[in-house]
């Protein structure tokens, strides 16, 4: 049968129910080696779960199809969305309502999945339905349906191609939804792997700071970081 449910939430419909407020790294699957497509923040939302259960989930469903204010689709399978992760619908971000930029009025957030099977921003309506029924604007270019985000370490610092010589420190960021980064490690000149000394852990679902103290001789070098 037809397993499609649609019901109808107001914006004050979702400020009504109850909010949690999470620490969440993104990440777009096109983000290179070192690159900035990777960003954390603080979210405030109601629990994808919560909205699921108001509405009903039925038996058959197997992916949520959401839509923004332009008519782009993206799919997000229900059973990562559902297994436990604090995913949410956000309103909030940083303490701040949700900006024009990020999604307002709403938008979905999942941590641990890529934001192309996940992050509709301007969301204006979920609909739980099948893959084999219905399909999203990256799957019908043939993208996967199922992408969690790879583990991976950025170096953010020195942040250019020169740094004067002598006592310096390497530096950066490392994520690992949702188990959490237990370790960085860095590498100079194709030496030994050093292991670099972590900040405070914010949750398994946000980033990590790393560094790591280094007395830079005069010269070129090149570093490489791994968690």
């Amino acid at each position: 049968g037809d397993v499609r449910r649609e019901q109808t939430f107001s914006f004050d419909d979702l400020l009504a129910m109850p909010l949690i407020e999470r620490d969440i790294t993104l990440t777009c699957v096109s983000n290179d080696v070192g690159g900035p497509y990777v960003s954390g923040a603080r979210w405030l939302g109601v629990r994808l779960t919560d909205l699921l259960d108001r509405t009903g989930v039925g038996d058959h469903a197997d992916q949520i199809l959401s839509t923004d204010v332009d008519g782009m689709t993206i799919s997000t399978p229900l059973a990562l969305a559902t297994d436990g992760r604090d995913a949410m619908i956000a309103v909030g971000m940083n303490e701040r309502a949700l900006p024009v930029a990020h999604g307002f009025p709403a938008r979905m957030v999942v941590p641990g999945l890529y934001g192309f099977i996940s992050a509709c921003k301007w969301i204006t309506r979920m609909t739980l339905t099948t893959y084999a029924d219905d399909t999203a604007y990256w799957t019908d270019r043939g993208w996967a349906t199922h992408a969690p985000i790879k583990i991976a370490s950025r170096i953010d610092t020195p942040s250019g191609l020169h740094v004067r010589a002598g006592r310096t420190f390497i530096g950066g960021i490392a994520w690992a939804q949702p188990v959490g980064v237990g370790k960085v490690e860095v590498q100079i000149d194709g030496g030994p792997w050093q292991p670099a000394t972590l900040g405070p852990s914010a949750g398994n679902d946000y980033w990590r700071q790393w560094y790591l103290p280094w007395h830079a001789e005069p010269g070129s070098h090149q570093v490489a970081s791994r968690a």
